[in-house]
């Protein structure tokens, strides 16, 4: 039969013809006397393993590549001339069900301009990546991104064939996609007409035996050789089947290159491993090439393996992988020395694929360090950023963001107008900085899916702003959860005082969870020592917070006039808590409450403060201004002092702008003017502080803020 005889359904009638038409050598003939079959992306091999310079290769990848990201497309006009103001950048829209969503995972991509023009090269040139990055910014989905920047003419399926040789080193054939199925196809059609053959042979000599066994008598005799007969060729039918090849990766129905999350896989997930078998002997055992299973490296070969904290991997596993990146091929073996399959080696299997290493910052810390070198020696390092500039574009993709994770869900309507500047709103106040709009996208996302849940649940047409307002209360997280527990159950024993001026306490400010805040009150007392002075900082404080105190104990003793060597000062946090107290948000507000027991002056108890200081008292900035500040106008306060460096980070709900004045400051004499109650004394330490320093106020700070102003919130 000719080579190009076909059947019916255009596939080959017999194994050597499918072999034949694919190129593909014969299952006994040794690899390295078949050029056509080496594993691609050896020394030879162009950029994608295809033999072909990047000049040379196919133009449509690389426009498709030309082409990442895009802009918003809506069914109505963008407004410019609003842009600048508008929560939506300009868009003219009812609901998100007017915005287009793009098609290719590579243009649903926001922010992250680096990353993405990284992913870009990386496609081109088969670079490995390794992204650094906070959870929940968009690693995973660059990594799938790149996937379908890859060419799929180069994808490949993968096969392991019988060795009559030696039956524990199975051979291993490449052909291209869709090859695969026919060779096996054509596999089993030899082994059916083979077994149809024997079958029809075993019936004759079987019908032979019993015929002479009858014609001499001796039926009992004739049927015991009759099943000795039917037993020989029962097993010699399983050498048949045992020359079927196994199609361990198959890339036919595959429309992109492949993509292969290894993220937590074990050591034969990740690099392939050999089944068990229980029977081993007596003629029942599988054979040792059917046993054979791929792993995520072999699944990945012409595509992407994607490994999320990669830190976590096993050593010995990232050694191993170490080996795949740099000679392209592995072999596949049991990983148990306690299975049968120890005692199976294929021949290398091709693993030409791009690696995307993810992780938090301390991914780096456990990592090998030979693995990081070479990503980095072949490859790019990025960080995900965090934050992206709050620009009108910027605005308008994150409106497409929303209508992308309600066509992802496919169950929940759509966002109305006003429920999408809710979400961008939120978005401005995760990103923690003015003017700019978080990237942690995936916890973003959950607020999206929780506020359609609701709506959902609701039956309603469209999402509003009201059920975003509702699950931004039920989306919060368990430890956020916990943290807003712990501050009701702490308000049946509030000890927050909002009126009067009381000496050496201090209304301070901290953060629980992730964005609860609290009135944290300080007290100070000075008595007389019995030895030595001392500081004594009592609230189960944490190193960050015990340094703090340390450097303003350095304040105290060098901007009081008094001889404080032989008293001691006590600085008690009240209602600190179990967990205690870290950072050092708390400086200005323990300096103030020492300075005032110091100089028996009493604080006005309307306001609180947050600050860091430094040893020269300048006041440094601190996390969290936005949630202190609400914390302060629920509790009933006036006033909140912050560093005038956190001017910038004040976004307030607009409930709580009427509610209470902020103003910022430099310097802890600003602090002490605005705190502390009583002309002259107070006066005569502020001086005191400007001559001891070198700072002098050109302008008097007063109650107004004079020094920057009250920011205005956001």
């Amino acid at each position: 039969m000719s080579k190009d005889s076909d059947t019916t359904d255009g596939r080959p009638e017999t194994a050597d013809e499918a072999e034949e038409g694919s190129g593909q050598p014969d299952a006994d003939v040794p690899r390295d006397e078949h050029p056509d079959v080496d594993v691609p992306g050896g020394p030879d091999s162009g950029a994608d393993g295809s033999g072909e310079s990047d000049a040379d290769s196919d133009d449509a990848p690389a426009q498709d590549i030309d082409r990442l990201g895009s802009d918003v497309e809506v069914d109505a006009e963008i407004d410019e001339e609003v842009a600048e103001d508008d929560l939506l950048g300009g868009l003219q829209i009812e609901s998100t069900d007017e915005i287009e969503v793009p098609d290719r995972l590579v243009d649903q991509v926001i922010g992250q301009d680096e990353a993405r023009d990284i992913v870009k090269k990386a496609a081109k040139q088969r670079r490995h990546v390794m992204m650094i990055g906070s959870p929940g910014t968009g690693k995973s989905m660059l990594a799938k991104a790149m996937s379908q920047l890859l060419p799929k003419e180069d994808l490949q399926d993968i096969l392991v064939y019988h060795n009559p040789d030696d039956g524990n080193a199975p051979k291993v054939r490449t052909v291209p996609a869709g090859k695969g199925d026919q060779i096996i196809e054509a596999h089993k059609e030899d082994a059916r007409k083979r077994n149809q053959m024997r079958q029809f042979l075993m019936y004759i000599i079987v019908a032979v035996v019993l015929g002479y066994a009858l014609i001499q008598g001796s039926l009992l005799l004739g049927i015991l050789a009759a099943g000795v007969v039917f037993l020989a060729f029962r097993y010699s039918s399983r050498s048949t089947d045992s020359m079927i090849p196994n199609l361990v990766v198959n890339n036919s129905d595959q429309q992109t290159a492949p993509f292969e999350d290894a993220t937590g896989a074990h050591a034969g997930a990740l690099l392939g491993d050999v089944r068990h078998d229980p029977f081993q002997s007596g003629g029942m055992e599988t054979p040792s090439h059917d046993r054979v299973e791929p792993g995520a490296i072999h699944k990945a070969n012409k595509g992407v393996l994607y490994l999320d904290e990669i830190n976590t991997l096993d050593i010995r596993s990232q050694q191993k992988l170490m080996t795949a990146i740099q000679e392209g091929k592995f072999s596949i073996t049991g990983q148990s020395e306690r299975s049968s399959g120890a005692m199976v080696q294929t021949e290398p299997v091709p693993c030409d694929f791009i690696m995307v290493a993810a992780g938090n910052l301390d991914a780096m810390e456990n990592m090998h360090p030979a693995l990081r070198s070479r990503i980095k020696g072949y490859g790019y390092e990025v960080y995900m950023d965090d934050t992206i500039e709050d620009t009108p574009e910027m605005r308008r993709k994150y409106a497409r963001f929303i209508a992308q994770e309600v066509e992802k869900d496919g169950r929940l309507p759509h966002f109305t107008r006003s429920a999408v500047e809710e979400i961008i709103l939120e978005a401005r106040r995760r990103g923690g900085r003015k003017e700019h709009l978080t990237l942690k996208l995936r916890d973003l996302g959950g607020l999206v899916r929780v506020s359609g849940d609701i709506a959902r649940a609701e039956d309603r047409e469209h999402t509003t702003r009201e059920d975003v307002l509702r699950a931004k209360r039920r989306s919060r997280s368990i430890e956020q959860q916990l943290a807003d527990d712990y501050i009701e159950r702490r308000k049946d024993y509030e000890l927050t005082v909002s009126t009067g001026d009381v000496v050496g306490r201090v209304n301070g400010l901290a953060v629980m969870g992730e964005d609860s805040g609290i009135v944290l009150p300080v007290m100070a007392e000075v008595a007389p020592s019995q030895g030595p002075g001392q500081v004594i900082a009592t609230g189960k404080l944490q190193e960050m917070a015990e340094e703090a105190v340390q450097n303003v104990s350095a304040i105290i003793k060098k901007f009081s006039d008094e001889d404080i060597s032989e008293k001691d000062i006590h600085i008690q946090f009240v209602q600190a808590g179990q967990q205690g107290v870290d950072g050092d948000s708390a400086s200005i507000t323990v300096a103030t409450a020492v300075i005032s027991a110091l100089e028996d002056v009493a604080v006005d108890q309307s306001l609180a403060m947050t600050g860091s200081l430094s040893v020269r008292g300048d006041v440094l900035p601190v996390g969290g201004v936005t949630h202190k500040i609400e914390a302060a106008a629920k509790a009933g306060l006036d006033t909140v002092i912050i560093p005038a460096a956190n001017s910038q980070d004040v976004m307030i709900e607009d409930e709580y702008e009427e509610m209470i004045e902020v103003i910022p400051v430099n310097h802890i004499s600003e602090v002490l003017e605005i705190a502390l109650t009583g002309e002259t004394d107070t006066d005569s330490l502020v001086d005191r502080l400007k001559n001891i320093t070198g700072k002098a106020l050109e302008q008097k700070v007063g109650r107004t803020g004079a020094s920057g102003g009250s920011p205005s919130p956001q």
